[in-house]
């Protein structure tokens, strides 16, 4: 699973797995939320409207889950959730954070390529970040589009194909006004100062690898970052979120 086409899976492993500490801070950020919030400016779910409105129930599967706290989300309003990473130390956090809020589902040490999990098994497949950017869409969007059921959610959350061609390589620099990189051909990004490995396409690609997979589209939310917003990462400032959408979601659903 970590040669060949997906040599990139054991790196970006590794590193999640070197990020342990300041994870686990925001990792109970998240599992205290009264709310979803979504992304690096946490936009809350009442604004972004990404999650189903009845999850009662429902069979939930989170792509790249990291520490769970999308999952938890799901959980806490009736879900039953499982969550999918290859990175253990991300895992081992999620488990943690499972016994100190009394909560829980089923964790598996799987990527997002390769989920070893039953066909047709949930109604919501979710990614915010993790499989989202981490995962080679070219293999994971199939492969949420085989553990669907006819007429299941997928959702997924990444940065915003613009932000990707104003964001200079180095790691943590902000994203600048000028366009640095061409939109034609985006796919695979390499990142070398703390080497990972992420995926962004742009939208046509997105709606022809959709639609090759039987998905109806059902939105596409670009996110605006609210006045006074503030956050911990460094890759994109308030002044440029507020201009120009930092985040998209996308929304889409399994033909029946």
């Amino acid at each position: 699973m970590g040669g060949g086409r997906f040599d990139y899976i054991a790196v970006n492993a590794a590193a999640w797995d070197r990020r342990h500490d300041e994870q686990l801070r925001a990792a109970r950020r998240g599992w205290s939320a009264t709310e979803p919030r979504w992304g690096i400016f946490h936009l809350p779910e009442r604004t972004a409207l990404l999650l189903p409105e009845d999850l009662d129930g429902k069979d939930a599967l989170e792509l790249g889950c990291g520490t769970a706290y999308v999952s938890a989300w799901l959980a806490r309003r009736g879900a039953a959730p499982i969550g999918v990473d290859p990175s253990p130390s991300q895992l081992g956090i999620a488990r943690q954070l499972q016994e100190e809020f009394g909560l829980s589902f089923p964790l598996v040490r799987a990527a997002g390529e390769h989920v070893p999990l039953v066909d047709r098994s949930f109604d919501l497949v979710i990614s915010e970040y993790g499989a989202a950017i981490w995962a080679d869409p070219y293999a994971w969007i199939p492969e949420a589009a085989r553990l669907l059921r006819p007429g299941g959610e997928l959702v997924f959350l990444g940065n915003s194909s613009l932000l990707m061609l104003c964001a200079p390589d180095e790691d943590e620099v902000p994203a600048t006004a000028e366009l640095l990189r061409p939109h034609f051909g985006m796919h695979r990004f390499e990142w070398p100062d703390d080497p990972t490995i992420e995926f962004h396409l742009g939208h046509g690609d997105w709606i022809r690898l959709l639609r090759a997979n039987r998905f109806e589209i059902l939105d596409l939310v670009e996110f605006q970052a609210p006045p006074n917003a503030t956050s911990d990462y460094g890759f994109v400032e308030a002044w440029w979120a507020e201009r120009w959408p930092y985040e998209e979601a996308w929304r889409a659903r399994k033909e029946r």
